[in-house]
């Protein structure tokens, strides 16, 4: 496998493919929906990420955002990095910084 990212590295195609292999079966954690992105939902998207590493969040129909603006301040707020936008879902990982979980 490849190893992990270190803070600050962008992913590598090779990891971004593994990282969406292993989010495909993942249920979104967060819904994303009018509230937008209070600083409520981005500390949920950051516990989430530091409970499970790899998440995703769903962007409901009421979300005003573009998708790919949203992910990236969402990214950018919680210091994870966004592994795939696909439709209204978006993939978002972190590693633990001490004991990383997933051998991407």
């Amino acid at each position: 496998m490849v190893s992990a990212p270190g803070p600050g590295t962008a992913l590598t195609g090779k990891q971004r493919r593994a990282l969406r292999a292993l989010g495909h079966a993942l249920a979104p954690v967060v819904q994303l929906g009018k509230g937008g992105l209070s600083d409520e939902l981005v500390a949920a998207v950051d516990q989430a990420l530091a409970d499970h590493e790899l998440i995703k969040v769903k962007l409901l129909e009421a979300f005003d955002l573009d998708r790919h603006d949203a992910a990236a301040q969402l990214a950018a707020r919680t210091g994870s990095q966004v592994a795939q936008v696909l439709g209204r879902t978006v993939l978002l990982y972190r590693p633990d910084p001490d004991e990383p979980r997933l051998d991407i």
